[in-house]
């Protein structure tokens, strides 16, 4: 039997109720994919690429699982469609924005999926709540841990630890 990798998945929301949606996209990841062994906090975040949006609510979770990357992908677009969301381009608004940041240690590269997530280490919407709960993981491309990658990422917007 094979063993269950870490995956590290990054949520995202900035369309109705972020923080619901959040909690929704928890819901159905461990219903439909795998337990959440571990959360971060909620972040509030400045919309990234496109600045003239509303602010986004980030979250990171892990779960553990034996499925392959392609398919958690696969099941991951099934939540992000099942909750309504449409895809219209890059860095628009969204209801939900479901990626896998890690799977385990592995590096992935094919036409629809690079992991780790190819601007990971340039993003602190991602690595603000990732360094909460994981912050010795090492990026098995950079190798560098989490916390080395916070600290040298040049991102300059706003990540706000959000309270309900």
């Amino acid at each position: 039997m094979a063993t269950p990798k870490q995956v590290f998945l990054s949520l995202g929301s900035n369309l109705n109720q972020p923080v619901r949606q959040l909690k929704k996209a928890c819901h159905l990841i461990e219903s439909r994919i795998a337990g959440i062994q571990v959360s971060s906090s909620i972040y509030k975040t400045q919309a990234w690429g496109h600045l003239e949006q509303p602010d986004y609510f980030n979250q990171v979770v892990c779960i553990a699982s034996t499925r392959p990357a392609s398919r958690i992908l696969e099941l991951l677009l099934q939540i992000e469609s099942f909750m309504g969301r449409i895809r219209q381009g890059i860095w628009e608004p969204r209801i939900i924005d479901l990626d896998i940041l890690f799977y385990g240690r592995e590096i992935i590269k094919t036409p629809k999926l690079i992991i780790p997530h190819p601007r990971l280490h340039e993003r602190l919407f991602n690595l603000v709540p990732l360094a909460e709960i994981a912050p010795n993981w090492v990026h098995p491309g950079l190798k560098k841990t989490v916390a080395e990658l916070l600290m040298e990422c040049k991102d300059n917007l706003k990540v706000k630890k959000w309270r309900a």
